[in-house]
Order: C-alpha cells, then structure tokens, then sequence
C-alpha cells in the first residue's frame, strides 16, 4: 500500500503538524507500506527531519506571493494560492497514484482536495478546527472532547470519524514511558521544572517565561530544563538568559528523547499546542500558555476539567508555582486520563479495515 503525506512546517505554522504526521508515518512504515511525504520548503520547514527518519520528500518550492487569497483564515500559512500548491503537487507526483492521501494543513480544505482526487483512492485529513469543508473518507481531530456535531455539513456522511483526545498522534516512545512516568508521580516531588514554548516560539515567550522564574520561589535544589527546537530563531538569546538564572538551567535543541525528558520531570510549563497530549499521557503536571488563537478553546476547556494550570498572564507564574504542591497531583492524575498514547495504533486499525 502507498500513502503519501502534505504536511509543513515553518516559523508561521510552527512543527506540531510535522511531528504528529511523523508519528504515524513510522507505524505505517514499521507494517510495510510504502510512506513519502509532500512539503513546501518554507521558512523553519521541517524536510531534512523528515528525510533523516527514513521518508522520501517531494519538496515545493517557498516561492512567497505577495497577495495570497484570504478565502481560509489560515490560507497565509500556505504562502501561495491553494491552486498552486495543488498544481505543484500534482507536478511532484507524475500521475502515480496513491491508496491513501494524508492531509494535515489549515491553508487546505476540499478545493484542494479535489484537484488531487486522480493521484488517490482514499483521503485521510488531520484536522483540529473544523472550520471548513473537506471530501474526505476518515478524519481525525485530536482535540479533547471533540463531537460529531463539530464537523455536521463539513464532510461526507460517509466520512469515518476518529475524534477526542483518544487518537492523539504521539509517537511510540510516550506509551513506552508512560508506566515509569506514572509510578514516580505516585509521591510527587518538585524537582525538575521543563519548559518548552513549542517547536518555533517565533514571539520568545520561553525568555519571558525565565525572567518570571527569577521571582519564583522553587526549590533551591530545582533543576530547570529548557528544551526548543531546532528552527527557533531564538535559542541564543534564551541561552544567555539561562546562565543569568539563580537556578541550574540547561537549554536542549532539537532534543531526540522528548518522552524521556517528560517522564522525569515533575512539572512543565509548555505552549497549548500538540505537545498538550504528550504531557497528558505521561500525566505531567503542567502549567499551559496559549500561543496561539486556535488554542484557547482547548486550554480552558482542560483547564475546567482540572486537566492543566491554564496561565492567562505571564506575571502570575510565580503565584502559581507557590502552590505547586497542592495542586500538582490532582492535575496529573486527571491528565493521564486523556490519552494513554495509543492513538496512533488505533488510526492505523482504522485505515486498514477501510482498505479491505
């Protein structure tokens, strides 16, 4: 079977998209399918990772217009018109015809799904805003609490839809780490503190976050760990904040053992984007901030399910962190309760009953 990936990554659309299409692009390989991947080589894009985990990647060119249809609200993350990532594609895939078409793009919706229909069977789209229509045959929204009522008129009745945090799209390691992550949360102490503001934090708000921590009182003993990603335009200048803490604190790059970092530390405070279902699966107490506007509905709905510490402003870190210790094990034992990190198995169930 062939399956082929549109998906990208930039400094706009930060690496959440990539990394959760990467999650099950490996289960699908890992079963002996034939797995590529179609991204545009935007600012901050993610194609050498991709093609560093084994994938071949047909790369579209960045060829920025000035005047890009506004026609989605999300259509600037495309930087071209819709049309024309659909004809460079087309291009890219020289009449070969796919099983499965994935799509995972806000800037994309059924006009482009439509234009590709000749190079596949089935179209499988990642969504999590259900803001526009799709023809698709599965549809996956990660969203916690997600319903069916959210996508009524927006695909086909006969559209298989996978919704709510249960089909979160995590990566192998985080239901492998999820058992010792739990049993040490049995006792929680607080002596680790992660942070990490998502894969770009193109706005520094892990600077911001550090010059609040110098007016926190944690432990003395605390250590800090700073994890960012490899396209974020701001890691020296956090780098050199960092050795200005009164605490010990490292900054890691482009880190390869995400879980294992997550797993033993005690509590995090981390961007409202899809590292949310990573935290949630290892039950890792965490403090949210919203970076972006899709995230505020899930933020405060996790937050009203004691799910998160929602931080509506960043001078109230240091009130919040006061307290920890009457809070801390109620959020992770109500966290770990919205995925168990299995989703990515129970997608690919879906797909390949689909297929017979």
């Amino acid at each position: 079977m062939k399956i082929i990936f549109r998906v990208d990554a930039s400094l706009k659309i930060g690496t959440g998209h990539v990394m959760r299409c990467l999650a099950l692009a490996k289960i699908l390989k890992e079963n002996g399918l034939d797995v590529r991947f179609i991204c545009r080589r935007h600012k901050g894009n993610l194609i050498e990772k991709i093609y560093l985990n084994g994938f071949k990647v047909y790369a579209l060119e960045g060829k920025f217009e000035s005047e890009v249809s506004n026609r989605l609200k999300h259509s600037h993350f495309l930087e071209v018109s819709s049309q024309q990532d659909a004809d460079e594609s087309m291009e890219m895939l020289h009449s070969e015809k796919f099983d499965w078409l994935i799509v995972d793009h806000y800037a994309l919706d059924e006009h482009w799904q439509k234009s590709l229909k000749p190079y596949y069977k089935k179209l499988l789209v990642i969504d999590d805003l259900a803001d526009r229509n799709h023809q698709c045959d599965v549809l996956i929204d990660q969203t916690f609490g997600r319903g069916k009522e959210d996508y009524l008129n927006l695909v086909p009745k006969s559209c298989k839809m996978l919704l709510g945090s249960r089909y979160a799209l995590l990566r192998n390691e985080f239901s492998s780490w999820r058992p010792y992550s739990l049993k040490r949360r049995i006792k929680p102490k607080f002596k680790r503190l992660l942070i990490n503001m998502g894969g770009a934090d193109v706005n520094n708000i892990t600077e911001d976050v550090l010059d609040e921590l110098k007016y926190s009182k944690l432990p003395n003993d605390i250590s800090i760990i700073v994890v960012m990603g490899e396209i974020s335009p701001h890691v020296e200048d956090v780098k050199s904040k960092a050795k200005e803490m009164p605490y010990m604190t490292e900054v890691r790059v482009n880190v390869g053992n995400m879980a294992e970092i997550m797993a033993n530390s005690d509590i995090a405070i981390g961007a409202s984007g899809s590292t949310t279902w990573e935290r949630c699966c290892l039950g890792l107490p965490t403090i949210q901030i919203v970076v972006a506007e899709n995230q505020n509905n899930i933020s405060k709905m996790l937050a009203r399910n004691n799910a998160i510490k929602i931080l509506q402003d960043i001078n109230e870190l240091p009130k919040i962190l006061s307290d920890v210790s009457d809070w801390m094990e109620k959020i992770s034992n109500t966290s770990r309760k919205i995925s168990d990190g299995e989703g990515v198995s129970r997608v690919l169930k879906t797909l390949m009953e689909k297929e017979l």
